[in-house]
């Protein structure tokens, strides 16, 4: 529905979205079930049906159906360049991507060099003025002794950078140390979210983990992934799963003893062969893999200390710098058009510039202490969670059992196919009256 003949439907489709349904159609061979991608790429059910919907209609992938009306989506092995070859969207964004990151780079890099410039100019017009009231060898003599201070803090040759947008993406590859300038915006601004692509991958494991299982977890299973309260304040509440239901369409299920467990049937039809066995305890299935979701904690900045102590520094001589100069601008006269008139016309961007220099990280510092102990907070929770798993009583034990038993994963292979769009349905190996019988049971 709202699809337009002659239209590229992916490009309608959210880059993430998109690029995350074609890598699971990757991973399982182009031939995919709607669970298979929900699952594999951590997104809703309904979010990975459209995403294969408009990837097929613009690749020319067919459909399958089952005997029991499953639906398969079956691609090409080219369908990712004869995508790329129609979306035009898909053409631009690795120039929108480059010129993203060239944007933020110069972000970057000009606020650390907007502190060198705002020194050399508060520096330079601070002594014009006192120079107006000295003779020419004092004002030989203070020229000479600022100017090597400046050179110590700024070298010329780092003005090249500018000249290389991907120059701080190359040292973040080559090596955790920083340069002047980057520590600076380090210092400041801090280095971004050490936990991006968080919720991705905390969906990715969730749906790996149902569907290896069978598409029916407990869940207590799950909670190690997801953000609940303590053990010892949980008490029987699990309205946790409630988010976990709506992504991909689960519902509960009650067993012969009363257990509530959670079924998942988009999970449980796949087109992959590769099934999981039944695990016989929490960690069987966990392995390898990380037992619950942890979270980063922010750091104020991954500078080091000796350059910590340099851009701190360099931040209260220019602020004491801005000082000077505001109060001598009062009682000096300035004639208008030169220099230190035009300092002095920008003083109040140089004061905000000097203010914010240490408002912003004292700002933060508050900020990412009631942070980091949120972040905490909810990894000591899962980690509960995650032990009182591997340590189940008789209780919960039985519970888990149950979930197994209950757990159904199908594979549909080729056997089970009555239907596809790739070919005419006059050649298809099944008869009509046949079909219809089997539709009506359904």
């Amino acid at each position: 529905a709202g699809f337009k003949p002659g239209g590229v439907e992916t490009d309608k489709l959210p880059a993430n979205v998109r690029n995350r349904a074609m890598e699971a159609v990757d991973s399982y061979g182009g031939r995919v079930t709607i669970g298979d991608v929900a699952s594999k790429a951590g997104l809703k059910t309904n979010e990975a049906e459209r995403a294969l919907q408009a990837i097929a209609a613009d690749t020319g992938g067919f459909l399958e159906v089952s005997d029991e009306g499953d639906v398969l989506y079956v691609f090409p092995k080219d369908y990712r360049t004869k995508l790329a070859a129609r979306s035009f969207r898909m053409k631009i964004e690795p120039v929108l991507d480059k010129v993203k990151a060239a944007s933020e780079y110069l972000i970057r890099v000009s606020f650390g060099t907007a502190l060198v410039v705002s020194i050399l100019l508060v520096y330079t017009a601070i002594l014009a003025l006192l120079s107006s009231k000295s003779d020419d060898d004092d004002r030989g003599r203070r020229g000479r002794s600022f100017s090597p201070d400046l050179t110590f803090f700024f070298r010329p040759s780092d003005i090249f950078w500018y000249w290389d947008p991907f120059y701080y993406r190359k040292r973040q590859m080559q090596t955790n140390d920083m340069n002047f300038v980057e520590s600076v915006f380090s210092f400041v601004f801090g280095d971004g979210d050490p936990n991006q692509g968080l919720e991705e991958e905390r969906w990715k494991l969730i749906g790996q983990y149902i569907a290896s299982n069978g598409g029916v977890v407990t869940a207590e299973e799950l909670a190690p992934y997801l953000d609940v309260l303590p053990t010892e304040q949980a008490m029987d509440d699990e309205s946790y799963i409630l988010p976990v239901l709506l992504r991909f369409g689960g519902h509960p299920e009650i067993d012969d003893e009363g257990n509530i467990l959670y079924q998942f049937p988009s999970l449980q039809r796949t087109a992959s062969k590769r099934v999981g066995g039944k695990m016989k305890n929490w960690g069987d299935w966990v392995g390898g893999v990380q037992q619950y979701l942890e979270e980063k904690k922010w750091l104020f900045s991954k500078a080091e200390t000796p350059q910590m102590a340099m851009v701190v520094g360099l931040g209260a001589l220019n602020l004491c710098g801005v000082i000077i100069l505001g109060i001598m601008s009062k009682t000096a006269a300035v004639t208008s058009g030169g220099f230190v008139s035009v300092v002095l016309d920008i003083l109040p961007l140089l004061q905000i510039y000097a203010a914010a220099f240490f408002a912003i990280p004292l700002f933060r510092y508050f900020l990412l202490r009631k942070t980091n102990a949120d972040i905490d907070r909810r990894n000591l929770a899962r980690q509960q969670r995650a032990r009182s798993l591997e340590r189940a009583d008789s209780s919960l034990r039985s519970k888990l059992l149950s979930a197994r038993d209950m757990a159904r994963r199908m594979v549909i292979g080729s056997d089970k196919i009555v239907y596809s769009t790739e070919k005419d349905i006059a050649d298809q190996d099944y008869e009509a009256t046949d079909w219809d019988k089997r539709f009506r049971e359904l």
